[in-house]
């Protein structure tokens, strides 16, 4: 309960929503009510929106996530919360995870063979550059392969999450009326 309370506590308002200045050109669309209620299709949708933000987006992250929640029809507040795994506390280790799953997945080290660049480029600015273009991309690619794995799982888990949740909260309904009429 106290996570709920939590989450309840950090997730965006509407009224909040409402006041910034950045989302005051689109905020009559951002802020229909259907966008903010908790449905069992708007709160898969949303927690895959905002991890999808999360890892594509490095800035803006939540304003993101909430234009995009329009067409998809996802709950903009679960979209802005779920933008917060990465963030800049947490943000310098998704950047090694993202190059380390960048790496595994195209092999570079195991398809390349020599050293077409570096061999253009011989000084040691050359080397850092080729190194700092090797990087970048194998991290770039990594952070996409993050974004997809993780907003798939995302909507899975919510989805399964959400039907517990309401599955439970039927039963203890039904238990209490079970107990109240007998």
């Amino acid at each position: 309960m106290r996570i709920v309370n939590w989450l309840t506590a950090k997730m965006p308002t509407r009224e909040g929503m409402e006041r910034n200045k950045y989302m005051r050109p689109i905020a009559g669309r951002v802020l229909r009510s259907e966008l903010w209620r908790f449905t069992r299709r708007s709160v898969p949708r949303g927690v895959a929106l905002g991890m999808l933000a999360a890892f594509l987006i490095p800035v803006g992250q939540i304003f993101v996530a909430a234009f995009f929640a329009l067409p998809v029809r996802a709950n903009v507040p679960v979209a802005a919360l779920s933008t917060f795994i990465t963030n800049p506390f947490t943000y310098p280790f998704w950047i090694v995870v993202a190059n380390r799953v960048g790496d595994f997945v195209l092999q570079i080290d195991a398809m390349t063979y020599g050293e077409p660049l570096n061999t253009q480029m011989r000084s040691t600015m050359g080397e850092w550059i080729n190194w700092i273009f090797l990087e970048t991309g194998v991290t770039a690619f990594g952070f996409a392969v993050l974004a997809i794995i993780f907003a798939s799982l995302g909507y899975v888990v919510a989805s399964f999450g959400w039907r517990y949740w309401i599955g439970r909260k039927r039963r203890r309904s039904q238990l209490r009326k079970s107990t109240h009429s007998g």
